[in-house]
């Protein structure tokens, strides 16, 4: 197993209702079609709308989610990050996806104590995106001190 050190939280930004609701398959083919042409979808967990939670890289492998970060961390997206009415970047999440997401960063934390940091994919250098819509630090950051 690869050393982790920190897990980066993103979102699909796809509308937050029932039309943005991909699955990891989905994703999978936008991440290895053209322009991208990755070797597997580039998060290694999706949290869908209701909570359900779908694997995609697996943990030992490298992901493809925040450019220059990757080697130590782990990907988790979840499905939504704009806003149906405006096509706005806002935090979609619904009360099931948070607790999913919160129930997966206490786990991946019990698993891998190494982990001690957790961010969102806009608080990395050089993003320029809104991702995942909320304050990722505010939230969760508590878990990881």
């Amino acid at each position: 197993m690869r050393h982790l050190d920190e897990i980066v939280i993103h979102c699909t930004a796809t509308t937050g209702d029932t039309r943005g609701d991909v699955g990891v398959d989905e994703v999978r083919r936008w991440h290895t079609s053209p322009p991208r042409n990755w070797a597997d979808v580039g998060y290694h967990f999706l949290i869908r709308r209701d909570g359900t939670m779908e694997a995609g890289r697996p943990l030992d492998r490298v992901g493809a989610h925040v450019k220059g970060h990757n080697q130590t961390t782990i990907g988790i997206a979840y499905t939504g990050g704009i806003d149906p009415e405006t096509g706005e970047a806002e935090d979609t999440r619904t009360d099931e996806q948070k607790e999913t997401l919160f129930d997966l960063l206490i786990a991946l934390r019990r698993i891998f104590p190494t982990i001690r940091k957790v961010s969102g994919h806009r608080d990395h250098p050089g993003v320029r995106k809104s991702c995942p819509c909320f304050d990722v630090d505010a939230e969760f950051g508590f878990l990881f001190e």
